[in-house]
């Protein structure tokens, strides 16, 4: 399995595959950075799939990615708005890309289009901690970020009408994330031109800030990562 590059990093897709004895038939995969983890899944369950991501630069990203793989089907699209059907998908995954300020929306959304008794793969970063302080508090800002408390996601998605079926405390990998993903940003400005430059460098910037607080500032000890693998009630 190539190196994903997000939070969770190989071994989310890794509990999704030990975990889900069925085989589903209709697939999305919801986040920029997702391409491996959309090839991987096509190429485990043989079926052509949905990715969808919700900015330009990444749907962009993602075409290059890709190339002439023909069984992921990209999309540009919100992720609290799709234009897909009500249950239309068997299975749903998302790994980092959901832990935001609107995810009540998402995961609204996310419902409408799961079939009843369909599962949903999904990585979130969370508050290790209760009590965060103001650096923290500073970076979820920047990034649109609104972690759950870790004791209590359980809970969010139970009364939400899912079961939860497994988790994962995936909170290690997120150093290997933050030095893997910096050091990969930092080497592909130099390949850019100068509009994608300008691009690359509010990742950096942003990415900057966030492993430093990770790494240097004690960030490790308020944010972690959790995978769950969920089912859809039937109502």
């Amino acid at each position: 399995m190539n190196k994903i590059l997000l939070p969770g990093t190989k071994y989310q897709l890794k509990f999704l595959f030990e975990n889900l004895k069925d085989s589903p038939e209709n697939i999305l995969v919801i986040g920029a950075a997702s391409e491996i983890i959309a090839s991987e899944i096509s190429n485990k369950y043989k079926v052509k799939i949905n990715l969808i991501v919700d900015d330009y630069e990444s749907f962009i990203n993602s075409r290059i990615s890709l190339g002439n793989n023909d069984n992921v089907n990209i999309i540009l699209m919100d992720y609290e708005t799709t234009d897909f059907n009500n249950d239309q998908f068997d299975l749903i995954y998302a790994q980092a890309s959901i832990s935001l300020t609107n995810r009540n929306k998402i995961i609204k959304e996310i419902k409408r289009v799961l079939k009843p008794r369909g599962y949903f793969c999904v990585g979130e970063l969370v508050s290790l901690k209760k009590e965060t302080p103001k650096f923290m508090q500073d970076i979820y800002e920047a990034s649109n970020l609104l972690p759950l408390y870790i004791e209590d996601i359980n809970k969010y998605y139970s009364e939400r009408n899912f079961q939860v079926l497994k988790t994962l405390d995936l909170s290690n990998t997120l150093k290997e994330y933050y030095l893997t993903t910096l050091d990969k940003l930092k080497t592909e400005k130099e390949k850019l031109d100068e509009k994608e430059k300008a691009y690359y460098k509010k990742l950096l910037n942003r990415f900057s800030h966030e492993s430093n607080a990770y790494l240097k500032l004690g960030g490790n000890k308020y944010l972690g990562f959790v995978s769950l693998l969920l089912q859809k009630g039937e109502a």
